[in-house]
């Protein structure tokens, strides 16, 4: 049965499309939500969520004006300054908001994990979702639209904006059945995620060869939002860059080797390495922009993180599920060797070279030159090792994608822009489906959850005060 006619339709039932449905729905608006999975408990980016909400890895109570630099620093000064503040002024206004419709928080293990959804999701079992954070609160938002007379419609792909001049009049599509639908509606957000999961878009600005990109996610993000926003007029941000992290290889044929345990922090200690034996990229620079340029390469698989024992036995035993011992423990590849010449045998890199890149970056540290380099070394949250102390590591690589960080480009208010940055009547759109934000040469990651709850929360409080310019 295809739902009556609303004031707003929301495309995509994750944490952006049902804050805004709810928050929406408070404020007196008919709210339909379009989800294309047929399933009660779709799976999508939301329920596989560790839960954290924060802003560049800083605490969302943090001053605002603090926070605003550190989005600033950390996307190298290309973020909106118009989402850049309302993401550092309202992350903790959105919690706040989620608290009173029910979402529960406890306090995560590190200093500015002041807020992760309750019950947490890591767990040393990896994507145990079912019953936990993000479960839970799409559950919990859920029952809250419904007790307000809005719907959750599953089996329903929208594809297309239906426009009248300037303005929207409503969605097309088609549901999991095969037959087409259409509804009109006044307002229109849309909320279905990023386009990681589409090789034509992700090979044309994340990877070459996006078959070897680890799909670290849901696997539903496809761009639909992206494409008919664009089909209606709407700009788009710089697509390039994605959130996520360093894995194993071995996650391709082995389940439990994702979405943890990542190799980031041993990277950012040590060095990573392409097919030739040669640094590529500058490991100062964290997981997530080592992630794109791993994906970046000509062959994404090629990649090997390099440690030594101390290494190892540090930045490999940092953060909540890391490598050492676990990687190993449940079936990943780690090579281990007294010399680097045994490394490299077992790696399937050239002896020589692999001696003589680290011979150089040896030298490089232990001088305090690593800014000389090439490609040169920053100092990231660990500073960069020796690799003396054997044995000595490598771990065969692989970029685990998340979430695109590229998309719809919006305003503070999250209405979607034209080319001219002039805002299209009646059309929002939140969450990973929007750009802006993060992203930039540095990869800048601030936060999918902030971004996601925040752009939801003002999109229906401007839809409720209406589409005033």
């Amino acid at each position: 049965m295809q739902p009556s006619a609303p004031d707003v339709v929301v495309i995509g039932a994750g944490i952006s499309g049902m804050i805004a449905a709810v928050r929406a729905a408070q404020g007196g608006k008919r709210v339909s939500v379009l989800e294309k999975s047929t399933e009660q408990a779709y799976v999508c980016n939301s329920r596989l969520t560790a839960g954290i909400w924060h802003c560049c890895q800083m605490d969302i109570l943090s001053d605002p004006k603090a926070l605003e630099e550190r989005i600033s620093a950390v996307t190298d000064g290309v973020a909106r300054k118009d989402l850049v503040q309302v993401v550092a002024a309202d992350g903790v206004r959105v919690v706040r908001w989620m608290q009173s419709v029910g979402i529960r928080f406890i306090r995560g293990p590190q200093s500015y994990q002041s807020f992760m959804l309750s019950p947490p999701t890591i767990t040393p079992q990896g994507r145990q979702w079912q019953g936990r954070g993000g479960d839970v609160m799409l559950r919990t938002l859920e029952a809250g639209l419904t007790k307000l007379g809005g719907s959750v419609n599953r089996g329903y792909r929208v594809t297309g904006l239906s426009m009248r001049g300037d303005s929207v009049r409503g969605v097309t599509g088609e549901r999991a059945s095969g037959e087409a639908f259409e509804l009109s509606a006044s307002t229109v957000v849309i909320a279905d995620g990023g386009f990681q999961t589409n090789s034509r878009l992700t090979q044309a600005v994340i990877s070459p060869l996006p078959d070897r990109v680890f799909q670290r996610n849901a696997r539903t993000g496809m761009g639909d939002g992206l494409q008919m926003a664009q089909a209606a007029g709407a700009a788009a941000s710089d697509l390039r860059g994605f959130y996520g992290h360093v894995l194993s290889k071995d996650a391709f044929s082995n389940e439990q080797l994702w979405p943890y345990y990542w190799l980031d922090f041993v990277l950012s200690a040590g060095i990573v390495v392409n097919g030739a034996g040669r640094r590529f990229a500058d490991e100062g620079l964290g997981g997530v922009h080592l992630a794109n340029e791993i994906a970046a390469q000509a062959d994404p698989l090629s990649t090997v993180v390099i440690a030594d024992q101390k290494i190892w036995d540090e930045e490999g035993r940092f953060n909540i599920l890391p490598p050492n011992p676990r990687l190993k423990e449940v079936g990943g590849t780690l090579h281990v060797a007294d010399s680097l010449e045994a490394l490299a045998g077992k790696s399937g890199l050239d002896a020589t070279t692999l001696s003589t890149e680290i011979n150089s970056y040896n030298r490089a540290v232990t001088s305090g030159s690593t800014a000389s380099l090439a490609p040169s070394r920053s100092v990231h949250k660990f500073a960069a090792r020796p690799i003396v102390r054997a044995p000595f590591y490598a771990v065969p690589v692989c970029a685990g994608m998340t979430y695109t960080m590229g998309g719809i480009s919006i305003d503070a208010d999250a209405r979607v822009l034209r080319p001219d940055g002039q805002p299209i009547q009646g059309l929002y759109a939140v969450g990973c489906a929007t750009g802006g934000l993060e992203g930039g040469k540095k990869h800048g990651y601030v936060g999918g959850l902030v971004k996601s709850s925040v752009t939801g929360l003002r999109a229906a409080e401007h839809i409720i005060r209406g589409h005033a310019a």
